[in-house]
């Protein structure tokens, strides 16, 4: 059923688990591709350059933060990308969803209560809401 899945990810233990829903879609069509964004985001961004010392150094840290995901997707003998991007996460992620029509995009949340999400924004609520595909949000 979905071909081209978009898992986003951030390194964190909700990545994980939206990864793990990721790899139960894609087990049901013996084509689809799991195409893992990682979104370096600009804020971010500019205090670990500061701190990293490389850009080399940099890019490592990055992949190191993808690499349980990688290892759970290769693990279930799923084909896979990974794309880096840079910017504010929520909107880059719509933006490459959206021009590379992926069937589904999988996001972890952190499960923000409603004030901590009126005040701070979720990237997986912009998500929803801008994507041009059928999005799920995996607690």
């Amino acid at each position: 059923m979905y071909g081209k899945i978009l898992l986003a990810v951030d390194g964190s233990n909700h990545s994980l688990r939206a990864a793990k829903e990721a790899i139960t879609i894609a087990g049901n069509n013996p084509n689809s591709q799991i195409t893992i964004v990682y979104v370096a985001d600009h804020d971010d961004a500019k205090n670990d350059v500061l701190h990293s010392g490389s850009t080399a150094e940099l890019d490592f840290q990055r992949r190191k933060k993808l690499q349980p995901v990688e290892e759970a997707i290769a693990a279930g003998n799923i084909k896979h990308r990974v794309k880096i991007l840079h910017g504010t996460p929520g909107p880059a992620i719509v933006e490459y969803a959206n021009s590379e029509s992926f069937d589904i995009l999988v996001i972890g949340s952190r499960g923000l209560n409603s004030l901590q999400e009126m005040v701070l924004g979720s990237v997986s609520h912009k998500v929803v809401k801008r994507a041009n595909c059928p999005v799920l949000i995996v607690k």
